[in-house]
Parts: C-alpha cells; sequence; structure tokens
C-alpha cells in the first residue's frame, strides 16, 4: 500500500479538510417538543428545516457529532432519477404507472435539492453537469438503452446513448463499452451541502442535540418519549432518519435495511493538463457492474474523488486504498502513479427492494433506504415527512407507505455480505468476459 499513499496520506474524508463534523451549537436534549427527530443528516435536517419554517418546534437528535454519518462522507453526485432502475426493472406487482410515479418523484428530488440550495444561499459548489454512466459490458449498454425512454418520459432525464466510439468526449478512457449521458444531475460538496443545512436549521431556530444518542423510544398516550443518553424528550412525533446506522433502538426498521460500506479514495493533485483532460465536460462518473464505481474530479478541479464497493463491510485504508486505486488505474491507466491523499468509509443503506422508502411504523415516522443515492433523495424523503405531519403536502409521494420487505431470520446484521460481494465480482467478470 505504501506506494500508493502520498506522506501526507489521512485516513479521513477530503471533504473534512473544508467542514468537519462537529458538536458546536449543541443544545441541552428539551423537556418537550412538538416533533422528535433522530439523525442529523440530509433527511433529519430537511425534515426539522421544513418543520421548522411552519412553525413547528423541532429538535433533532444525534448520537454523534452534526453530519458524521454518510451526510459527509458521499461522494456528492446528485441523481436525476436513474438510480431507482434497478428496483424498478422487472419489479413484480409494481405497474408502470407506479414506476413512472417513482420515477416522477426522483426527478422533483433534484428540482427540491436546487430550491433549498438557492432559498437557504448554501456554498456547496453545486453544479448541473450531468452523468455519464459507463457501460461495463455490451449487455450493459443495452440494459441501459432500454431505461432511456422512461427516464426521459418520466423524470425528464434530458438522457442519450453514447457510443463507445464516441465516450472521449464524456471520458478519457477506453474501458466502457459506451454508456448513457444524463444532462439533468448534478454533483455538490457533501459535508458543505450538510453545513449549509445545518446553519438554515440554527437560522429558522431548530434545536440540534448532539453526542445524545438515543437509547429507547416509548409511547405515550399523546405521544413519545425519546430517552437519550442526555436526557429525555416528550414529543407529538418521532421521525427516525438514521439510515446506514439505524440501530437496536428501531428493531423492526434495522431489519429492512442493509449497512453496505462504499469506500472512497481522493488522490493528490494532478498536474493541470492532465485533470483537465479526464473528464472534460465535469461529469460525474458511474457505472453499471454490480461491484461498482463512482467518480468524479474535486471542486477544484485538480484531484479526482474515487468511490466504489473495495469492499462491502468496514475495512481499513491498507485493503480499501490498493483495491479502489487498481479499479481506478483501470478505468484511467495514465493515473498508475498517482498517490492517494485521503481515504474514508461510510455506511449506505441498502433496501431489498432496491427502493427508498418514507412511511410510519409503530407511529413513528420514517425514511430509509437510498441505496447509495441520497443526496437528493434523503433531502426530498424528509421535506416530504414534514409536509406530511404539516397536513400540507400537495400529494401522497409514490414512495410513501410502500411494502417495507425484509428477509426471513434477518436481524439487521448483513452477515452475508462478503459471501454476496464475492459472487458479485465472480458475476461481473462472466459479464465481462463474454462482452
Amino acid at each position: 500500500m505504501s506506494t500508493h499513499l502520498h506522506p501526507d496520506f489521512k485516513a479521513s474524508p477530503y471533504w473534512w479538510e473544508a467542514w468537519r463534523p462537529n458538536a458546536d451549537g449543541s443544545a441541552d436534549v428539551p423537556a418537550r417538543a412538538d416533533v422528535a427527530i433522530v439523525g442529523a443528516g440530509y433527511g433529519g435536517l430537511a425534515t426539522a428545516l421544513e418543520l421548522r419554517r411552519a412553525g413547528t418546534d423541532v429538535v433533532v437528535i444525534e448520537a454523534n457529532e452534526f453530519g458524521s454519518g454518510a451526510s459527509s462522507r458521499n461522494g456528492g453526485a446528485v441523481s436525476g432519477g436513474i438510480n431507482l432502475g434497478k428496483g424498478l426493472s422487472g419489479r413484480r406487482g409494481t405497474d408502470e404507472g407506479e414506476a413512472a410515479a417513482m420515477r416522477r418523484d426522483a426527478a422533483d428530488s433534484l428540482l427540491l435539492l436546487e430550491e433549498i440550495i438557492a432559498r437557504e444561499r448554501i456554498e456547496c459548489f453545486y453544479e448541473r453537469k450531468g452523468r455519464f454512466v459507463g457501460a461495463y459490458a455490451r449487455k450493459h449498454y443495452d440494459d441501459l438503452a432500454g431505461k432511456l425512454d422512461a427516464l426521459n418520459r418520466d423524470a425528464n432525464g434530458e438522457a442519450y446513448m453514447l457510443a463507445k466510439a464516441s465516450q472521449r468526449e464524456e471520458i478519457a478512457s477506453d474501458f466502457y463499452y459506451g454508456g448513457m449521458v444524463i444532462r439533468r444531475s448534478g454533483k455538490l460538496h457533501p459535508a458543505l451541502y450538510c453545513k449549509g443545512l445545518l446553519d438554515a436549521c440554527r437560522r429558522y431556530g431548530v434545536t440540534l442535540c448532539a453526542q445524545a444518542r438515543v437509547t429507547a423510544i416509548a409511547r405515550e398516550p399523546e405521544g413519545f418519549r425519546v430517552k437519550t443518553q442526555r436526557g429525555e424528550v416528550a414529543a407529538r412525533e418521532v421521525v427516525i432518519a438514521t439510515n446506514g446506522y439505524t440501530g437496536d433502538v428501531t428493531p423492526a426498521l434495522k431489519r429492512r435495511v442493509m449497512p453496505v460500506a462504499s469506500h472512497i479514495i481522493a488522490t493528490e493533485e494532478l498536474a493541470p493538463e492532465l485533470a483537465a483532460s479526464l473528464i472534460p465536460n465535469g461529469k460525474t462518473i458511474s457505472d453499471t457492474p454490480r461491484v461498482l464505481t463512482y467518480y468524479r474530479m474535486s471542486p477544484d478541479g485538480k484531484r479526482v474523488v474515487f468511490g466504489g464497493r473495495a469492499r462491502f463491510t468496514q475495512v481499513g485504508p491498507e485493503v480499501s486504498v490498493p483495491a479502489l486505486h487498481r479499479m481506478m488505474t483501470l478505468r484511467f491507466p495514465q493515473l498508475a502513479g498517482v498517490r492517494v491523499t485521503h481515504a474514508w468509509t461510510g455506511n449506505v443503506a441498502f433496501t431489498f427492494d432496491f427502493l427508498p422508502h418514507m412511511g410510519r411504523h409503530d407511529g413513528m415516522h420514517y425514511m430509509l433506504g437510498c441505496n447509495g443515492s441520497g443526496v437528493a433523495m434523503m433531502t426530498y424523503l424528509g421535506t416530504q415527512t414534514a409536509r406530511k405531519i404539516l397536513g400540507g403536502a400537495n400529494r401522497v409521494s409514490a414512495l410513501d407507505e410502500r411494502d417495507f420487505p425484509t428477509m426471513p431470520l434477518y436481524d439487521g446484521n448483513p452477515w452475508f455480505l462478503p459471501l454476496v460481494g464475492g459472487y458479485y465480482r465472480l458475476r461481473d467478470r462472466l459479464d465481462r468476459w463474454l462482452a
């Protein structure tokens, strides 16, 4: 691994160079609130912001520092709706009308995120630069092409197929068999977006409590009592926004999400000509293998931020850095000698139907399971949950109160993920070999 590491290497997110999760301004846990929100990531903060703008008394309870989870660790890609594709492809029991409604919700999530960023003046390097989805095998190109019409019709994806012969228009690589270009997609600095939501919540008067892990939630005649390590709060409504960090306090919800580790590296600053050549139009890149990768240039355009499933579970940089560096140089051989300055990991929440969910369980609201594409979607689900509590939603979200499946005997411990990872790698090799 040492050959890949820069002398100034840090085992922490590159994004934290601009803003680091902290407990600054943390309040005492109040005795009462209208709504108690568990989790201070995008979903919880978006819920709190929308509720407080309507005058609701809100407390956000975070187990660690504000923004310490995936909200400051993700790759910063903002989906325009394509990532619902896996959950909707060949899905039994879902007619085309339902699928179209879910794609429209995914499209709305992008507009909502842009509205919040503009309204709250959040400086997070947001750009609607688009995305290129690289086809890992020839048949993957055909699979993407089969989704094109629905994506454009229902999610206004502004998407088109790009043949392999033309893909260097978007990426300085011959690794893929062409792919899909989606103009209606964006990117941002994830930690600064989280900071912007926190700052907005503070301006509106949301009570924010860090380092107050919830230990129990009990029903009461007029609502709930939420017990934390720093005190108790009685609330009329409770919102669970824990996503990839859902724990034993809500065991039924824990059984419905799989915490999957996502690993990311950032390279050292590149020579200007090399940096400018890699992704010439500034898009984010993702691809189609089961063991996927996703990557982009940093906001200043000087380094590559490269993520993927180096492993499906938490591992240290001694494992993740060599694996991700190899994946990166398979796609960009010209980066073979480039060193890594940062490496980190975080949990994303996968669901058994590969769809995001919001709804109620045991009287509590929840928003969970964006399957690795939660920047806009968690913002959207949080805002929709707030409007549902307020009774002010214009319509019922297509993602609300859907059946939320689990598996027999699954208790929230995804012990089987290394086996799944091995199986996926085998399937990917076969797809590539048969391409």
